[in-house]
């Protein structure tokens, strides 16, 4: 159904509303690169938990949520659920870290934590690997669902798409700072999930669906809603829930799931007003992201199979996208083009600040790393705060150009996803294991990352070109997570840590604690010393998962019917809240 004039008002009104809060903001993110990059360092845990929610809630996820439902069926999730004991890691452990730190980036962790010219090189690298490099295949991957998304329902090729969604974004991203885009997301993320809800109670009860209870009774759906795999199909089992949870969580690096928090995760944490605001930001983007948000998407991505059982139904539906586009990930926007005048403007406005909200922080994320880290670093250290500003706004339009041509190369999400989990795959150990132990050096962080990337670029490269059959996904992150993981352990024992006075500044700043750091315990000052807390705080992440497990299949339960089950979960989920409560005081 083509758009009508409400449902471009809609869309084109709240565009305008993004272009004011970048004009609104763009005098004070002028200021400095604190202002610009961290807000000043006064910004709200809920303010912030919210960002982090709406940029983790891309135009990309309810695509990649629908593309592992048609092939996987619910169960499929698993390979994002598990992550969310990477997320309570985060906020029980690491967030009052990061914000005690006091630093600007998480890249400048490395000459905070280590020493030498590797550490300054390590920290230089990393700015354009992930600044630069990694943050323009994140952002690209957002924009090809973004470019399915407007061919669905705007009738956009992807260059036009590209072109114009690069230049709204652009727009007030680059004027703001992280202030606009913190603002900016809360907007975005509120639009973003009315429309995700009203389109799925919509497509439910389309006459091609017939309902929720025709739906889940229909011959191709039943298989689909299990929300464990099959434990008779050793393959799905270990593919979708045994490497997920035993392996992926902890060993692979991913935007937005880092182990010990990272990227634009940390760059939140840093924002807040004190470390309190931290742990309680990235609590309400756990609790938010993985028990609260994923249903609208999961049912849209069933009744998909109904109304597109396959990719010809679906080639059928579009002759005008071309046959790369042609993929799971587009029965999302292929439901969405089923809704009627009005809500398919808001549903439309709503992905569009879906895409905004992701892209925008990435942008900002990405900038924060080439000026800090790289430029005012390494190229001219003594570079004036306006200066460092106007090249945060430049190195902005450049992240998005490039994303924007790579984006017309990719085809699905799932591609995108497996590709990233692979990428880093056997760094997440060392990130979090650096806070802990004293003999991390920055070695090891090199020896992580060119191993788990050369490892990557082995399977996608090579490995087929030799004459050897494709292992399956899960086949070759184990194998990249051993081999980067035995790479590390070896070079950190045949090198030499960081110097001493480096170790104890880090230690007296951070007061980690544990045996990792029993040789430094005589220099942390007596009002920082006490009783080491991991063992709460691990305690405290095992209830938060289980908290937000349980919510997440009470909700799933009482929707399939199972009104018993669901309120057992519920009363798992009060049970957890209770404990985390008692002993809340304690960490």
């Amino acid at each position: 159904m083509p758009l009508s004039f409400w449902d471009w008002a809609i869309i084109i009104g709240l565009l305008l509303i993004y272009l004011f809060i970048g004009l609104w903001t763009s005098r004070k993110a002028g200021e400095n690169t604190q202002e610009f990059f961290l807000g000043g360092r006064n910004m709200p845990w809920w303010l912030l938990g919210i960002s982090m929610v709406a940029t983790t809630f891309s135009s990309d996820t309810p695509n990649l949520v629908t593309d592992l439902v048609r092939q996987d069926g619910v169960a499929g999730n698993w390979a994002w659920w598990a992550f969310l004991l990477t997320g309570m890691l985060t906020v029980f452990v690491y967030a009052r870290l990061w914000r005690r730190s006091g630093i600007s980036t998480d890249l400048e962790f490395y000459e905070l934590r280590y020493s030498g010219r590797a550490a300054t090189l390590l920290r230089g690298f990393r700015a354009i690997y992930l600044g630069l490099l990694f943050n323009v295949f994140i952002i690209a991957t957002v924009t090809l669902a973004m470019t399915k998304i407007a061919g669905a329902l705007l009738n956009f090729d992807p260059v036009t798409t590209v072109i114009v969604v690069s230049a709204i974004t652009l727009a007030y991203s680059a004027l703001g700072g992280i202030r606009s885009v913190i603002l900016t997301d809360f907007l975005q993320f509120t639009i973003a999930i009315i429309g995700a809800v009203w389109a799925a109670v919509y497509l439910l009860n389309i006459p091609e669906v017939g309902g929720l209870e025709n739906m889940l009774n229909h011959v191709e759906v039943k298989d689909k809603l299990s929300l464990l795999p099959d434990f008779d199909n050793t393959d799905a089992l270990i593919t979708l829930l045994i490497v997920p949870l035993a392996v992926q969580w902890w060993s692979v690096w991913y935007p937005g799931a880092e182990p010990g928090g990272g990227g634009y995760i940390a760059q939140r944490m840093l924002a807040a007003k004190n470390p309190d605001h931290a742990l309680k930001a990235t609590l309400l983007f756990n609790v938010a992201h993985y028990a609260l948000r994923p249903w609208p998407w999961i049912l849209v991505a069933l009744a998909s199979i109904i109304v597109f059982p396959d990719l010809a139904s679906l080639a059928e539906a579009f002759p005008n996208l071309p046959d790369s586009m042609i993929r799971n990930d587009l029965a999302y926007p292929a439901m969405l083009a089923l809704l009627p005048v009005g809500l398919l403007g808001i549903v439309a406005a709503s992905l569009i600040s879906a895409f905004m909200s992701t892209v925008s922080t990435h942008l900002n994320w990405g900038s924060s790393y080439i000026v800090l880290d790289f430029y005012q670093r390494l190229i001219k250290p003594g570079a004036k705060q306006k200066e460092l500003v106007l090249i945060g706004r430049m190195s902005t339009v450049v992240l998005m150009v490039l994303s924007g041509l790579l984006a017309l190369v990719l085809e699905s999400a799932k591609q995108a996803f497996e590709l990233l989990l692979q990428i880093g795959a056997g760094t997440g150990l060392l990130f979090i294991m650096r806070w802990f132990w004293w003999r991390i050096n920055a070695w090891s962080e090199i020896t992580a990352m060119l191993v788990s990337f050369g490892v990557a670029l082995y399977f996608e490269l090579i490995h087929v070109s030799i004459g050897f059959e494709m292992p399956a996904a899960y086949i070759k992150l184990i194998t990249g997570v051993s081999i980067t993981t035995i790479a590390c352990v070896l070079v950190t024992m045949l090198t030499q840590a960081a110097d001493q006075k480096t170790l104890i500044r880090f230690v007296q700043l951070i007061n980690p604690g544990g045996p990792g750091w029993k040789a430094f315990k005589t220099y942390v000052p007596n009002e920082k010393q006490g009783s080491w807390k991991l063992p709460n705080q691990l305690l405290a992440m095992f209830l938060g998962s289980v908290m937000v497990y349980a919510g997440l299949f009470s909700v799933g339960n009482f929707i399939y019917g199972k009104t018993l089950l669901g309120v057992g979960l519920f009363l798992l989920l009060m049970i957890c809240v209770f404990g985390l409560r008692k002993i809340w005081h304690r960490l």
